[in-house]
């Protein structure tokens, strides 16, 4: 397929996008657009500057026989915080308390551009980490562990409360809930996880912390190593002694009696 260099910078600026953290050799843009492969070495120089000076991401270059280019998305801290600061004000509204202390998150998570910003966000926090998979529990953190993972190009694993039948043979770890005050029960199936994978757990709200800790708990029964923890938002008013882990947005007062919610900037932002 010929192309004009102004079409063929179009759509390797789409391949790329659509396919991050993948090493693409040059000679498959110069056979596929039918270009030399110096003219398709200076349409990416051209694309890189583009994209590093709009913040879309970077693109390294790896040399030698199977070398080629790999894109990594990014995005500018100014663009991640006005997001932010935006997503502060929605769930700042006073009609999202619901029992319990927990705040109403579904109209947020359920609209695909706002969750792929958040995947955004999230994605580069992590982007110097090699990341295998993301993890997440059913059924709330799905849509937001799988816009992570989307923008990481990595599978997602859905660790279950229940069992069910279509996944297999399980493995279940014990966790105690800060939301029922009891000891509760997490499955995994054993082929959704290779072992010794580099996993990064994504939740939508932490509150006490103890379904991250049964998540941790399941890692290391598949012999898999934590990279790190996110969140969409924390509930601050809760203690949670020595948890390491980055959200994007930090509920810092909750009064059911009047119905108000403070919502400020989290800590993945913390250099």
């Amino acid at each position: 397929m010929k192309l004009r260099r102004s079409e063929r910078m179009v759509v390797i600026s789409n391949y790329l996008i659509n396919n991050p953290y993948k090493l693409t050799s040059l000679n498959t843009f110069a056979t596929k657009y039918e270009a030399a492969k110096s003219s398709i070495s200076e349409d990416i120089a051209i694309i890189k500057r583009a994209f590093e000076n709009s913040g879309i991401g970077q693109i390294e270059t790896v040399t030698g026989a199977s070398g080629g280019v790999i894109f990594t998305p990014g995005i500018s801290k100014e663009e991640a915080v006005q997001i932010a600061n935006d997503l502060c004000e929605r769930l700042s509204e006073n009609n999202r308390i619901l029992p319990g202390g927990y705040i109403y998150l579904s109209d947020l998570l359920s609209t695909p551009s706002i969750l792929q910003n958040i995947g955004r966000i999230i994605a580069n926090a992590f982007k110097g980490e090699k990341i295998d998979a993301v993890m997440t529990v059913a059924t709330k953190g799905v849509p937001l562990a799988n816009a992570v993972a989307n923008i990481l190009n990595v599978p997602f694993v859905i660790v279950r409360r229940d069992l069910k039948i279509t996944e297999g043979s399980t493995v279940s770890v014990n966790y105690a809930s800060a939301s029922s005050d009891r000891i509760e029960k997490m499955f995994l199936s054993k082929r959704s996880l290779k072992p010794n994978s580099r996993v990064l757990i994504v939740d939508d709200f932490l509150k006490g912390g103890g379904t991250i800790t049964g998540m941790k708990s399941l890692l290391t029964e598949f012999d898999s190593t934590l990279v790190g923890v996110a969140v969409f938002a924390e509930n601050a008013q809760e203690e949670r002694d020595h948890m390491q882990y980055k959200s994007l947005l930090k509920v810092s007062e909750i009064d059911v009696k009047n119905n108000k919610v403070v919502v400020e900037v989290g800590n993945i932002f913390e250099e």
